[in-house]
């Protein structure tokens, strides 16, 4: 055989081994939907885009969460230039409330058994149903949302019927009874399983090619990471205890510097959080009216009257403020109810003592020695003597001379000189 035969078949074969095999980019939110969340599919959107991935799998476990992280990330999905599959799993996992919006606004909807979708009503706009306000409010929120889940079902040709009955009515649904009421796309046991039954599957000008594909997982990143630890309503919460404690102990105790520097630098972080997160400003209003009643009950004494009503204010205002907080980022109650005493016993044993302390009566230093009674160390007269008071030797004179050892009663003092007369032990 000729030497030149062989060159067409080793080359073609080392570009076959130059063909890079196919892979999907894998992301698992456990969780609340929030802002870091947003970030983290944002970039994998991204991230599986630039890697030419066959797909970005999201795998989704979460009750809900925050409305513009929700839109954010829908939005990404309806953008995003690599075909999207939700996949709620593991077993016993649930798309609920903005989750479910998620689920059906990717591409592929796929579940696994045993999962659950939906309870889709906006109740991050609620809290209070038995206020007329916020009735109208989470009305309107449930008009507004309806809509949008019956568009997002249109747009991914799924069942808008019981989308808007997610919204409307709160319906929730079993992975298989999503299967056959044409919520979701698919049902996959496990994430080979899922990769089998999405491979050949068109999308829009791309068939996908999954199966045996590598699975590619994408990491949070620091930043990512960070954000979701530290953009929570505890942490919040915490800090504004922080800017309280530190202001206040500031002002109840001048020149300590370290608490007002402490409270400065958590005022702008409690300003910067609460741009993010979704804070009732009633809960704010309420818990500065309960540092009010405090300072108040502090400088003119009300016998606990005013503490009572601060405790109550600060209770309830911290109760309320992150009432407008889908689920996974209320307040707990443990938090509300430890914070309320903390901030109480702070106030009254330690706010208290340190404001009375600066309006009580001069305990040591000159002043003291007004009055006092002394023995004259030497001859006092109008030239001068010496008496001993506060450990020390003081120049004395006196109009009326006062021999050694007599006693004396402090009446004034000039510089270093006291103005002293007799007097009866």
């Amino acid at each position: 055989m000729k030497r030149w035969q062989f060159i067409i078949p080793t080359g073609m074969l080392l570009g076959a081994a130059a063909v890079p095999a196919a892979q999907v980019g894998l992301v698992k939110i456990n969780g609340a939907i929030g802002p870091a969340t947003a970030s983290y599919i944002s970039r994998a959107v991204d991230e599986a885009a630039a890697q030419q991935d066959q797909c970005l799998i999201i795998q989704l476990n979460t009750p809900g969460g925050l409305a513009d992280s929700m839109n954010e990330i829908d939005d990404k999905l309806f953008a995003s230039p690599v075909p999207t599959v939700v996949y709620v799993a593991p077993e016993g996992a649930m798309a609920a409330s903005a989750g479910c919006f998620i689920t059906l606004a990717a591409d592929v909807a796929a579940m696994a058994p045993h999962t659950t979708i939906g309870a889709a009503h906006p109740v991050e706009f609620g809290g209070f149903e038995n206020l007329s306000t916020n009735s109208v409010l989470m009305e309107k929120a449930g008009n507004i949302y309806t809509k949008v889940i019956e568009n997002i079902a249109a747009k991914r040709h799924r069942n808008t019927a019981w989308a808007r009955s997610a919204v409307e009515n709160s319906a929730a649904i079993t992975s298989e009874e999503a299967l056959d009421q044409g919520v979701i796309d698919l049902i996959a046991d496990s994430l080979p399983n899922l990769l089998e039954q999405l491979d050949g599957r068109k999308i829009g000008n791309r068939t996908l090619q999954t199966n045996g594909a590598g699975i590619v997982e994408i990491p949070m990143n620091l930043g990512e990471r960070f954000s979701r630890m530290f953009l929570r309503p505890e942490v919040m919460f915490v800090i504004m205890l922080m800017v309280i404690y530190g202001i206040i102990g500031e002002l109840s105790s001048p020149g300590a510097i370290l608490p007002g520097v402490v409270g400065a630098i958590a005022l702008v972080l409690a300003l910067y959080m609460s741009s993010i997160l979704p804070v009732n400003v009633t809960g704010m209003v309420l818990i500065g009216l309960a540092i009010a009643l405090f300072l108040i009950d502090i400088y003119a004494p009300t016998h606990g009257v005013l503490t009572a009503g601060g405790v109550v204010a600060f209770f309830l205002g911290s109760l309320m403020l992150f009432s407008q907080a889908g689920p996974g980022f209320g307040l707990p109650l443990g938090w509300v109810v430890s914070g309320t005493l903390v901030t109480a016993a702070f106030f009254v044993f330690v706010v208290a003592k340190g404001i009375r302390a600066q309006f009580a009566p001069v305990q040591a230093g000159r002043e003291t020695m007004l009055g006092r009674k002394v023995n004259a160390v030497s001859r006092i007269d109008g030239q001068g003597g010496r008496v001993f008071v506060e450990g020390e030797n003081w120049n004395a004179v006196s109009e009326i001379p006062v021999e050694a050892g007599e006693p004396v009663e402090i009446t004034g003092i000039e510089g270093l000189t006291l103005k002293v007369k007799p007097t009866k032990n």
